[in-house]
This record gives C-alpha cells, sequence and structure tokens, in this order.
C-alpha cells in the first residue's frame, strides 16, 4: 500500500493533463473541420443561388424580348379577335421553352387579353403589372394557387408608337420547378425572403419556416413553435434542431446575401463528419499519451526493481562487513589506550566549539522563533481556509490550501535546514531567484490576512522574469514581514492599499518598492534597531522583524530602506541582478 502511493501521485496529474491536451486537440480539431464544412456549404449554396439567379434571369429576359412582338402588340389594336389564337399559340410556345409555369398578355386595365391558361381574372393591382405600367421591368414573388402555390412573376411593358404603355408581357415561373434540380443535395438549402420565411428549400418541411425573433425558436406555418438552441463554433453558428429524419439535429448554418433578387439564402450542413474527425484526432492524441505514459511507468517499476535488488545486495555486503568488524573489534582493543587519549582530546576541542555556537544559537533564538512564526501563521489561516471550503462542499479549494500548508511546511524545513547549517558553519548558497515569483508566493501567504483587513494590493507585476541574487526562502520571509507592517500599520486608516512595483534596467540594481497608506514611520533612522517597535507593550511585535530583514537582505549583498511618502510608508529592497557569467565561473 506505502509502494503504491508515490504512483498515485504520479499518474493522476498525467492523466489529468492528458485529458486537458486531448481535449485541446478535439475542440482544435473539430473548428478546423467545421472551417472545411462551411468551405463545403458556401459551394453548395453558391451553386444553389447561381442556378436560381440563371432561371430567374431567364424568365426575365423571355418577356423583355417578347414584350415588342407583333402578334402580342395586335391584341390592343382593331384586329385583335383575329390576332387572339395566334397569341395564344405564341404564348404556350415560349412557355414550353422555357417552362414557364404561364405566360399572358394583358391591357393596361390588367385584363388578360391572351395566355397559356386563360383563367378569366386580371392582374389589377399586383406588384408586377403596377411596375410594368410605370414602363419598367416587374419582378415578384407570390403564392398564386392558381400556378400550384409559390411563384415568381415577371412583367415587361409595351409601348406604343407615341411612346405610351399599351400593356404587358407577365410570366408565371413556379419555384417548384426550380427546386427540382436541388432535392438530390445532401446538403439542406433554402432561401428566406425579407420576412424571414422560408421560400425555397430542397427540403419540403422548411417550406414557411421562420425563425423568431428571440431566437430560440423556429415557427412553421400554422403551427406551435418548435424549440431550438443555438451556440458558437468559434466563428461559426451552430444550429440543434429536430425537424425530421431528413435534415441534421446538429448543423453548421452558412448564409449568403442575394441581393439580386432580395433574398437570403443558407445551407444547414451536417456537422457530424467534424466531431467524427474531431474524436479521431483527439483519440489518437489521447493512445500516444497513454503508450509513453505506460513506457514511463514500466521505466518506474523497472528502476524500483533495480532498488530493491541493490538494497538486497547492500544488506548482504553489511552481514560480511560485520564479519570483519568483530576481527577488528580484537586489534581495537590493543590500541584502545592510545584512541581514548586522542578522543578525550578531540572531545574537549569539540564542546568548546558546540558551546560557541550554543551560544550564537542563544543570542538568535529570538529572531529563529519570528522567523517561524510567519510560516506557522500562514499554515494557521490556510487550514482555516481549508475546513471553510470543505464546509462549503468545494474539495478543489479545499485541496489548494492542503497543498499550501505542505508548501509552507517545506518552507519551515527549509528554514529549520539554515539553522542547521548554521551549526554545522553552512550556508544555504545563494541563486538565481525570480523576484516576481518570491511576491507571488509572499501574497499567497498573506491572502487570508489581506482578505480580512480589507488590503487592496497594487501589484504591477513585470512581464518577464526578473532574476536577482538571494535566497528564495529567505526574501520571501523579508517580504511577509513587510507586508505584515504594512497590514498592521494601516489596521486604522480609512483607506488601506500596498502597491509593489519592480524597477530594473540593464547593469542597475533590481528595485523592489513596497507602499502602504498607514501613518508613515516615526523615526526612519531607528526601525532597523533590534528590540525597535511602535506596536503597544504586550503585543505581538517584538522589535525584530525588520531587524532580521535588514540582515537578510545584507546577506544577499542587497540594501533595504524605509522612509515616509507623505500619504504613507515605503520600504526599498535594491539586489543585485543575476549574472549568467557569474553562474558559469561558478
Amino acid at each position: 500500500m506505502l509502494r503504491a502511493t508515490p504512483r498515485f501521485f504520479l499518474v493522476i496529474p498525467f492523466l489529468l493533463v492528458s485529458a486537458m491536451i486531448t481535449g485541446a486537440v478535439w475542440q482544435y480539431g473539430y473548428r478546423q473541420a467545421l472551417d472545411d464544412l462551411v468551405q463545403r456549404g458556401k459551394a453548395d449554396l453558391s451553386l444553389v443561388v447561381g442556378g436560381l439567379v440563371a432561371d430567374l434571369q431567364r424568365y426575365r429576359d423571355q418577356v423583355v424580348a417578347m414584350a415588342d412582338h407583333p402578334t402580342l402588340v395586335a391584341l390592343t389594336g382593331p384586329a385583335a379577335p383575329q390576332a387572339r389564337n395566334r397569341a395564344e399559340r405564341l404564348l404556350t410556345a415560349a412557355a414550353d421553352r422555357t417552362g414557364a409555369a404561364a405566360l399572358y398578355y394583358t391591357d393596361t386595365g390588367g385584363n388578360i387579353l391572351a395566355g397559356t391558361d386563360v383563367h378569366g381574372g386580371a392582374f389589377t393591382g399586383t406588384a408586377v403589372f403596377k411596375r410594368a405600367m410605370d414602363g419598367a421591368l416587374g419582378t415578384a414573388r407570390a403564392d398564386a394557387r392558381a400556378h400550384g402555390g409559390r411563384v415568381f412573376e415577371f412583367a415587361a411593358p409595351t409601348f406604343a408608337r407615341d411612346g405610351s404603355v399599351s400593356g404587358a408581357v407577365i410570366s408565371v415561373a413556379a419555384a417548384e420547378h426550380m427546386e427540382f434540380g436541388w432535392r438530390g443535395m445532401s446538403t439542406a438549402v433554402f432561401l428566406v425572403d425579407g420576412a424571414g420565411t422560408v421560400f425555397l428549400s430542397n427540403r419540403s418541411e422548411l417550406l414557411g419556416w421562420r425563425k423568431a425573433s428571440d431566437r430560440a425558436q423556429l415557427i412553421p406555418p400554422g403551427g406551435a413553435p418548435v424549440p431550438m438552441e443555438q451556440s458558437e463554433g468559434g466563428p461559426h453558428e451552430i444550429w440543434h434542431i429536430d425537424l425530421g429524419n431528413y435534415l441534421p439535429r446538429q448543423a453548421l448554418r452558412v448564409a449568403q446575401d442575394v441581393p439580386r433578387i432580395g433574398m437570403t439564402g443558407a445551407a444547414l450542413v451536417d456537422t457530424a463528419p467534424a466531431r467524427r474527425l474531431a474524436a479521431l484526432q483527439a483519440g489518437a492524441v489521447a493512445a500516444l499519451f497513454l503508450f509513453f505514459g505506460m513506457l514511463l511507468l514500466l521505466a518506474q517499476e523497472r528502476r524500483r526493481a533495480l532498488a530493491a535488488a541493490n538494497a538486497d545486495l547492500e544488506h548482504r555486503v553489511a552481514e560480511r562487513t560485520e564479519t570483519l568488524s568483530r576481527t577488528n573489534r580484537a586489534l581495537q582493543r590493543e590500541i584502545g589506550e592510545r584512541q581514548e587519549a586522542e578522543a578525550a582530546l578531540r572531545r574537549a576541542q569539540a564542546e568548546l566549539v558546540q558551546a560557541g555556537k550554543l551560544s550564537a544559537l542563544g543570542k538568535m533564538s529570538a529572531g529563529i522563533s519570528h522567523e517561524l512564526n510567519q510560516p506557522l501563521m500562514a499554515i494557521r489561516q490556510f487550514a482555516s481556509n481549508a475546513a471553510a471550503f470543505l464546509h462549503r462542499d468545494a474539495p478543489d479549494r479545499a485541496a489548494e490550501n492542503l497543498a499550501r500548508i505542505d508548501e509552507m511546511a517545506h518552507r519551515m524545513s527549509r528554514i529549520i535546514r539554515n539553522l542547521r547549517a548554521f551549526v554545522r558553519n553552512e550556508n544555504e548558497p545563494m541563486g538565481r531567484v525570480d523576484i516576481r515569483a518570491v511576491v507571488d508566493a509572499a501574497l499567497d501567504m498573506m491572502t487570508e490576512r489581506l482578505r480580512k483587513d480589507k488590503i487592496t494590493i497594487d501589484w504591477e507585476r513585470p512581464p518577464q522574469p526578473v532574476f536577482v541574487q538571494g535566497g528564495e526562502v529567505r526574501l520571501g520571509q523579508v517580504l511577509v514581514n513587510l507586508m505584515t507592517n504594512a497590514a498592521d500599520a494601516m489596521r486604522e486608516s480609512p483607506e488601506r492599499r500596498i502597491a509593489i512595483t519592480v524597477e530594473h534596467a540593464d547593469g542597475a540594481p533590481v528595485r523592489l518598492s513596497l507602499r502602504d497608506t498607514g501613518p508613515g514611520i516615526d523615526e526612519p533612522d531607528k526601525i532597523f534597531d533590534p528590540f525597535y517597535t511602535t506596536k503597544d507593550v504586550g503585543g505581538e511585535g517584538m522589535g525584530l522583524g525588520l531587524s532580521i530583514s535588514y540582515g537578510l537582505v545584507q546577506s544577499f549583498g542587497g540594501r533595504i530602506t524605509g522612509s515616509n511618502t507623505g500619504s504613507g510608508a515605503e520600504f526599498t529592497i535594491e539586489l543585485d541582478q543575476w549574472n549568467d557569467a557569474r553562474e558559469s565561473a561558478a
């Protein structure tokens, strides 16, 4: 059970990262596939719109060409009765050539003088007729039951010799004939008029539908509204609808304006191929990650097996060494007197050295207590946060705080390691430290305190890393100490704000400034003296925080100063920039 715990902590993050990358690959592949579907939808839509415009142009050209035909013009003259049969034969032949549903010739009153199917009606008051009577070409859409439903109407005027309009040729084209060539397309295509109603489509179930103004439903002709969902696939519009087996339930909508006929064309392209392609790409990436993860796990298991074999070998060596040790003891007894004399001398020397170290350690005990108090306070704050998040049923946030507690424990371990290094005449070596990360860590430790005291942080974080020469733990301790002092000083201030800035230039020391809105510093010259404090007697302050901070910054080869700004106090830390050449030489 104990051996499985490290493996658990390795596998779970790996699976989480794999899942995140797989999801990102799926999202990217899906959007790329949608781009391809857009091009396909535009191609299908352009094909449909181009054919429709060509068909309508054919009917428009026909009425213009026939407007001045002598046989039709004669219908408005004295020989009208004799010309009617010839005119009807002419109109019937012309309609057969173009596929028009009907062709008519009317007088200026809208009465039909001749046509392919004279039904006794008149075009008086219609839009196309009024346009023709004005001497222009008329075009309109209509729902004409006499011609089987949806039609396009075209009218061209006939001019008399004096220039006045004497009649009009009217062509009626059935919309259904124009849709016939689209029926075999896999993509659902439709055209809507200015009112948003579907007038033409290769899916009959869409005819007469219109989209509601609130974009949440589709309204069929004479029926109850049908709910729909609309989502965004990047820059694309996705419809989620259920209108039958011949329309996709999730479709990419591609639209194109057709100003020549006053309509808008649209295509609904099924997104299922895009989802399948994205799933294949994401699955391939997931398989690769799992494959390499298995290789990594096998390598780890092999390493553990080697470690076990090495431990067994060391145990055997220890047994052999014990046999040799028993032999050596006999020899050691013979020279025991000399060794005892030498040991007594070494003990005396060691006791003298240790006494000096313990004396120094006693003087440092207050400072050590102060340094360990800050992480302990942070642990208490993070533990309180974790309990609150668990109470709110937020285990993820509680886990983050527990991780912070672990980090603080490691931080305390490093502080204690520095103490042990002191006792052994060792020091934590200075190295390259990103000052941004140190400020972020200090703010993390102070989050609860700052939130509780309602203190606003203005942290002008540099966009790039700023590396200085120092120790990460000790520099973080200095910042936490300065923030704690600033928070204590602003308890009675109406405005509570801490501003943190970093200034750096090539060849110059890095300046880290921390400015508060408290009452300021009473005696700036004494703030770094040991046991100097402005806090009440018996409070939490012992007057050692700034003194310890001063010593830590100096140990980095830096400098710390404090001053008043007129609206509070400002502490500035100057540290040398990290030099890569120095690191290479070392």
